[in-house]
């Protein structure tokens, strides 16, 4: 059913429940003054015979018959439209209008009560007068009086159901029209919308304000349905290329540890008697390639994490408490790194906690394994400093190591997939992750020399701090491809080279 149409029945409907409620009221109101008039034209009526029959009741039955006479007449003369019966010392009499058949009239009605005599009402009032006022007897003069109200009430009852019905029918015509016009702006915007489909057109809606408060909040969220259910569709094909890139590269990756781990069981096997320092040493290839193989599934998953991770899995992070953890890690897990670190209570960043460990931990890890000393040891310093103020301050952890540094050609190319040095035995991937945690935290890296000019590197994570940029819009725009995307293809403003 077409919304006019709706509107129009409802309409039709509701206008005369509203007509017959108001009427209702009316004939309410109507009926209260119409008897409150009534009786209050019977009061004064019967203040003015209730005289004439007092003065007839002081000489009816005297010696004057001239004067009970003349009296007598002018008690008829005063009941005019209203009946009345006196009930005198030797007879009753009758004047104005009666009711047939004469009904048995209330003893007691000082106030006007309704009385029925051949199908019409009447209204009854009773006073005593004369020598039953005086002496305290039941009334002995009643007045009567046509009830005509319920007449009057019932033609009001005519005129309001026949405008009920009138306003029926012209306000549903008038509703039916009205709307009809309103919801052209609406039925316009129905065609327009009818002929999209996403899933086979990347044309969108081309609304034009119209005005209409309804309508144009209307098209605004088909409009944001349409750019949601786009985001979603690349998400998802970003999820599906992030997918077909993690089995590619776990199968390529892992073949050849896989085929040297098998080659050293087969060894193993066929050599039950082999030398105890070749064992020792198949076993150590074995342990290694354990290792890497670990090692690689890991960094494998974090990067498809971070390729599939949404906005919704952001929060505020103390970034100083995840630092110290990370170095509490590290230094139960090689005990002999020598580790300073200085940080800032309360720095916080708006970020994934899971992302942002494992950034960290890859930095220390890096440091540890490349920022080794001559006589080798790792000391590794850790620095995180707070916002310097503004909108673009940003939160910068700083790693410095005493290893042998990093050429300035080659820096970028150590953030690239599966870059490993030639006596690195990580799996080329630990940094590639802290490049895309700090992407996708809006951040950048910064790497350079250390500054006191000693051997060493000095790694840089910058990372806006909380309320600096709003994640729930800038996440949904990055495109997430350190999976897919070539590892030779260049991150422009991601990476800043310092000498």
């Amino acid at each position: 059913m077409k919304l006019s149409t709706r509107i129009a029945l409802a309409v039709g409907v509701s206008v005369p429940v509203l007509v017959l409620a108001s009427g209702w009221l009316l004939l309410h109101l109507v009926s209260s003054d119409l008897r409150t008039r009534q009786n209050d034209q019977l009061r004064a009526r019967a203040t003015v015979v209730a005289q004439n029959a007092k003065a007839y009741l002081d000489v009816a039955g005297t010696n004057h018959p001239l004067l009970e006479q003349a009296r007598r007449r002018r008690l008829i003369n005063s009941a005019r439209d209203v009946g009345v019966r006196l009930k005198g010392p030797q007879d009753t009499i009758s004047a104005g209008p009666q009711p047939e058949p004469n009904p048995t009239l209330p003893p007691n009605a000082l106030t006007p009560v309704t009385v029925t005599s051949g199908g019409k009402d009447w209204l009854v009032l009773s006073l005593p007068v004369g020598a039953a006022a005086r002496e305290g007897n039941t009334p002995n003069l009643w007045l009567l009086s046509p009830d005509t109200a319920e007449d009057e009430l019932a033609l009001v009852r005519q005129r309001v159901l026949t405008g009920a019905l009138v306003a029926a029918s012209l306000a549903g015509a008038a509703a039916w029209a009205i709307a009809a016009r309103a919801v052209l702006p609406l039925r316009r915007l129905q065609r327009r919308t009818s002929g999209l489909d996403p899933r086979t057109s990347t044309v969108r809606l081309e609304h034009t304000p119209t005005r209409v408060t309804e309508v144009d909040d209307l098209a605004y969220t088909v409009q944001t349905v349409l750019a949601r259910y786009d985001e979603q569709v690349a998400r998802t094909g970003e999820a599906l290329a992030t997918a077909r890139a993690f089995a590619a590269t776990a199968s390529h990756e892992l073949r050849t540890p896989l085929m040297s781990m098998r080659t050293n069981l087969d060894i193993l096997t066929d050599h039950p008697d082999l030398d105890p320092e070749d064992r020792a040493e198949v076993l150590g290839d074995l342990g290694r390639e354990h290792t890497r193989l670990l090692g690689l599934l890991v960094m494998l998953k974090a990067l498809a994490q971070g390729d599939l991770i949404e906005a919704d899995a952001f929060s505020p992070l103390d970034l100083g408490e995840l630092v110290e953890a990370s170095v509490c890690d590290l230094r139960r897990a090689h005990p002999a790194a020598e580790v300073s670190v200085r940080t800032t209570a309360g720095v916080r960043v708006d970020g994934w906690e899971q992302g942002l460990r494992s950034a960290v931990d890859n930095l220390l890890t890096n440091a540890w394994t490349h920022g080794r000393s001559e006589d080798g040891v790792a000391r590794i310093e850790v620095t995180l400093r707070p916002p310097l103020g503004g909108r673009e301050a940003s939160a910068v952890l700083v790693v410095d190591d005493h290893g042998r540094g990093v050429p300035p050609e080659s820096r970028e190319e150590i953030f690239q997939r599966y870059h490993r040095g030639p006596d690195s035995p990580g799996s080329g991937l630990g940094l590639t992750l802290v490049a895309q945690q700090a992407a996708l935290h809006g951040g950048h890296i910064i790497v350079s020399d250390r500054p006191d000019g000693r051997p060493g590197t000095r790694f840089e994570l910058h990372l806006p701090a909380t309320g600096v940029q709003d994640m729930e819009y800038t996440l949904p725009l990055l495109h997430r491809d350190w999976l897919t995307r070539s590892p030779e293809q260049a991150r422009p403003g991601l990476f800043t080279k310092r000498t």
